[in-house]
C-alpha cells in the first residue's frame, strides 16, 4: 500500500477500529495460542486437523490485525464542523429519491474501514457516494453504477 494512502473515516469508526484491535490482541490472540499449544499436545503435527486450523485462524487474526494497524496509522479522520451543511461529504448522512419516482433511501457515506450497508452505512469508494460526494441538498445527480446510470435527487444532508 502507497505510505501517502488516507483511510478517511469519523470519530466513532476510528474509534471502532481501536476497539476491535485492542479485543484482537487481548483476547482473541491469546485465545488462538492456547488452542495452538492444546493441539501440539496431541502430538504428530503432520496430520493434527486442530493444530492446522488453529495456525491457520492464527495468520488470519495477524493479518486483520496488521490491516487495522496500518488503516489506524493512515487515519484521516473526517470533521464536517467546518463544511457547508448542505454539502454532502464523508461523515454525512444523505438522502435523496431516485427519479422520476422513486422510494427516499438515507446512507451515511463512511470511509471503507467502517463501511456496512445493512446498516446503512456506504463506502465513499461505492459508485452511489462517489456519484453523491460533493454535491449539495436539492441537486439532481446522474450516477454511475453498474446497471447503469442512476438519476437522483438529494432531498437531506444531515
Amino acid at each position: 500500500m502507497p505510505k501517502d494512502e488516507k483511510f478517511p473515516m469519523t470519530a466513532e469508526g476510528k474509534e471502532n477500529l481501536q476497539k476491535e484491535l485492542e479485543n484482537l490482541r487481548l483476547n482473541e490472540r491469546p485465545k488462538i495460542i492456547e488452542r495452538i499449544k492444546i493441539a501440539r499436545s496431541y502430538g504428530d503435527l503432520s496430520e493434527n486437523s486442530e493444530y492446522e486450523s488453529a495456525k491457520n485462524e492464527q495468520s488470519m487474526l495477524e493479518g486483520r490485525i496488521s490491516t487495522i494497524e496500518h488503516m489506524l496509522q493512515y487515519a484521516e479522520v473526517v470533521d464536517n464542523a467546518e463544511t457547508d451543511s448542505d454539502l454532502v461529504n464523508v461523515g454525512k448522512k444523505v438522502t435523496f429519491e431516485e427519479q422520476p419516482d422513486g422510494e427516499p433511501e438515507t446512507y451515511q457515506i463512511v470511509g471503507a474501514a467502517e463501511a456496512d450497508p445493512m446498516a446503512g452505512k456506504i463506502s465513499n469508494d461505492s459508485p452511489i457516494a462517489k456519484g453523491l460526494l460533493g454535491n449539495k441538498l436539492n441537486d439532481i445527480v446522474t450516477i454511475k453504477i453498474p446497471a447503469g446510470d442512476m438519476i437522483v435527487k438529494i432531498t437531506k444532508v444531515e
